[in-house]
């Protein structure tokens, strides 16, 4: 337990000033965490860096300082506000959370682990972090840089993800039933400042007289990973549609599936096979003329390129239902995720 405390110690002069962190100074002169700003970071950061979040999170809490005002916004402006952040399937849970959290527990996050869990969008990590962090509980919290320390700390040598099983009953253990969610914090930051995935700087950890990863000189390689798979390629085309006025084609994508309802230009399916240059799939015989960039982005499971054609719309030719003109300067405010900001960027709309 000594050990623990060590790290506490630590923490408590070297944390770091997120806008949705309580302070350790601030907790012990008795502030609680507001549980709908660490709900809120948290799935925000979710496969996202803390940097990336900071803006997005002060955006969010300037537009809907409350789980109610949150719960009472149209989905289309939570999408909006969330483009770019990547992994939308998150926005849009999060908006079910809120109208859930709102309904049935009357604007009131429940405390324990078992009940966030049925929250929409809550998976262990976020239970625990909410439980921990929102309401001082005795939670294991294990993310990316808790399953980095502790590894290290233990020299568990077994390959993600299978380590995951491994690190949780550890963190259980070492977490101290006073002030979990900052211990949870204090490992985390140990994570992202001092145990980094190259470099440790093991000279300054407090837990350098215990890391049997540094004793055994294989800190620096832990925690191991299966070998990655190859991401298959697929490829498409994005047809930038304007009108007479300078207006792009835009339409929203269905409720289901990758960036589901997201907006975007017409684009094709994205196959492994599909061709670069088939103007078949094009929305109008316009004069179609390819951009001198093509559009390369990453997803988790695969790699895309799309082509990019740029036209203007014959005079005849009329929107299908569901489908609007947005205007260049209007182009920032739609709900576009960065691969067709992208796209629009490749035309120069951007």
């Amino acid at each position: 337990m000594q050990d623990n405390l060590v790290v506490l110690y630590w923490y408590d002069r070297n944390s770091r000033q997120l806008p949705w962190r309580t302070s350790p100074t601030d907790i012990l002169s008795g502030v609680k965490p507001d549980p709908y700003h660490v709900w809120l970071s948290e799935i925000m950061l979710q496969q996202t860096t803390a940097t990336a979040v900071k803006n997005y999170f002060k955006l969010f809490i300037n537009s809907w300082p409350t789980l109610a005002d949150m719960a009472n916004a149209e989905e289309e402006d939570i999408l909006k506000a969330w483009a770019g952040l990547g992994y939308y399937s998150r926005a849009r849970n999060l908006y079910k959370c809120a109208k859930y959290v709102q309904l049935h527990h009357n604007g009131r996050f429940p405390e324990e682990e078992e009940r966030l869990l049925k929250l929409p969008g809550i998976g262990p990590y976020t239970a625990a972090a909410i439980s921990a962090i929102a309401f001082g509980r005795h939670a294991a919290v294990v993310d990316g840089n808790v399953e980095r320390v502790l590894s290290r700390r233990y020299a568990l040598l077994t390959e993600l993800p299978a380590l995951r099983a491994e690190v949780k009953p550890l963190m259980a253990e070492v977490t101290p039933h006073d002030r979990p969610g900052d211990f949870a914090q204090a490992i985390m930051d140990l994570g992202a400042t001092i145990c980094t995935p190259r470099s440790p700087a093991c000279g300054i950890c407090p837990w350098i007289d215990i890391c049997k990863g540094r004793k055994q000189g294989i800190a620096a390689t832990l925690p191991r990973k299966a070998p990655r798979k190859v991401k298959p390629t697929r490829r498409g085309m994005a047809f930038l549609l304007s009108d007479a006025h300078g207006r792009i084609l835009l339409r929203k994508r269905g409720d289901k599936g990758l960036l589901a309802g997201m907006s975007e230009p017409i684009t094709t399916h994205w196959a492994e096979s599909a061709a670069l240059e088939d103007l078949s799939h094009a929305p109008t015989t316009a004069g179609w003329v390819r951009t001198s960039k093509d559009v390369k982005h990453t997803f988790t499971h695969f790699h895309l390129e799309m082509s990019v054609w740029q036209a203007q719309a014959p005079g005849d030719y009329n929107e299908p239902d569901g489908y609007w003109w947005s205007a260049p300067e209007e182009l920032e405010g739609e709900a576009l995720p960065t691969v067709m900001k992208k796209a629009l960027k490749a035309g120069g709309l951007l």
